[in-house]
């Protein structure tokens, strides 16, 4: 309705439709239901082959984590970490270097973990009913080390497997050495050799650990070795990992609308996630990259507005949204802090502000909790112990 005060007031009823409707709902980006990365993001040969599927995610654990500050941070709800805890309070004892893998469904919600405990023991906790049955899996097979050597001609998939490397290998070795190269970019003739620890069972192969990689690539050499807290380190024992800021501006500004992957639209009623956080900043406010990083996409994407997409290494991504302009363009690489973009109020919004999303393994994260990759290197006895260990492993990885 709308009201005029004049003497003789008039009284005028308009029709909506569902999307007019939905911009005067009071939440900024309440009606955009985001499709994943995967829809929007050019793929190449390397994320069709070997990225993970849609709904699972994998995690080393390290220093400080608990399994409540794992899951919570992806949205997975309390009453499920409570659940699992309950089906074995051993969860609660987490170790690091060992590995999580969970798989949710459309709505976010936890369908089955595991817990790889040790090299021999894998717990699997099934969703039954509100709670999660657990089983475990004790393997006793042999552990053999393999160097495995190749010469690119082609993708570096295709060589890959052609020195046999299974997809999962090669899944791991792209991510170790995923900060310091561009697999797009390998050209034939760029050498590596992977030291690659496997697990026979009866004679058949259950599982494999990468141990150390190296690449040699236009004359340089790339190296990427295991510690004992399941990260990647150089020669020298410094970490390769780039790291992230926390905020995409160069203040912290209020949180209008938080990370909600479960969040129901008022409107339809179904379940539309809000796969990031929306800061209320004023039209014009700089953009900043929160990593190193190379930009995918820089356009109008309709309900979300100008906004930018950057991949950093190959498991992270950032959205940007309802920006006023874009600064950068696709294929530009980009550092952490560069401006990428001002701010503003395009696209299907009710008010000035950012909306932005972090994606680990094509999986939202809560942009404000989530773990993010750090650049420190190891120190002290863990330095010791990690040196000691590379020089066992680099001497195996001499190429042809």
């Amino acid at each position: 309705m709308v009201y005029h005060p004049e003497q003789n007031p008039i009284v005028k009823h308009i029709e909506l439709d569902s999307d007019q409707v939905r911009s005067l709902l009071p939440e900024a980006s309440e009606p955009i239901d985001q499709p994943p990365p995967a829809e929007d993001i050019p793929q190449d040969d390397l994320d069709e082959k070997v990225e993970s599927e849609t709904g699972v995610h994998e995690y080393v654990v390290s220093t400080g984590d608990t399994l409540s500050s794992i899951l919570n941070q992806y949205g997975i709800d309390m009453s499920d970490i409570t659940a699992l805890a309950s089906a074995d309070s051993d969860l609660r004892n987490l170790k690091i270097g060992q590995q999580l893998s969970w798989t949710v469904n459309d709505d976010g919600e936890l369908q089955r973990m595991t817990w790889e405990k040790s090299r021999r023991e894998t717990y699997t906790y099934d969703r039954s009913g509100t709670g999660f049955k657990s089983s475990i899996e004790t393997l006793q097979g042999e552990w053999k080390d393999n160097v495995l050597k190749g010469r690119l001609d082609g993708s570096f998939v295709t060589s890959a497997k052609a020195a046999g490397l299974t997809s999962g290998e090669i899944s791991s070795v792209i991510k170790a050495l995923q900060w310091q190269l561009d697999f797009k970019k390998l050209r034939k003739g760029d050498e590596f050799s992977v030291l690659m620890s496997r697990e026979v069972l009866n004679g058949k192969r259950e599982q494999s650990q990468l141990q150390g990689v190296r690449m040699r690539s236009g004359g340089k050499d790339y190296y990427a070795i295991r510690a004992e807290d399941g990260k990647f380190y150089d020669r020298n024992g410094s970490g390769l990992a780039r790291g992230f800021l926390r905020f995409p501006t160069i203040k912290q500004f209020r949180v209008s609308s938080n990370f909600n992957p479960r969040r129901l639209n008022p409107v339809t009623g179904r379940v539309a996630p809000h796969r990031g956080v929306d800061f209320a900043v004023p039209v014009g406010t700089p953009v900043l990259a929160v990593g190193d990083g190379e930009v995918m996409v820089a356009k109008n994407g309709g309900a979300a507005g100008n906004y930018v997409a950057i991949r950093h290494g190959r498991q992270y991504m950032t959205r940007y949204m309802h920006l006023r302009k874009i600064l950068v363009k696709p294929g530009q690489k980009i550092k952490r802090g560069d401006r990428i973009a001002l701010s503003g109020n395009t696209g299907r919004s009710t008010g000035p502000h950012l909306h932005f999303e972090m994606w680990i393994n094509q999986l939202a994260v809560n942009p404000l909790t989530a773990k993010l990759p750090r650049s420190e290197g190891l120190t002290g006895k863990d330095r010791s112990e990690y040196l000691a260990t590379a020089k066992q492993v680099i001497p195996q990885l001499k190429l042809n």
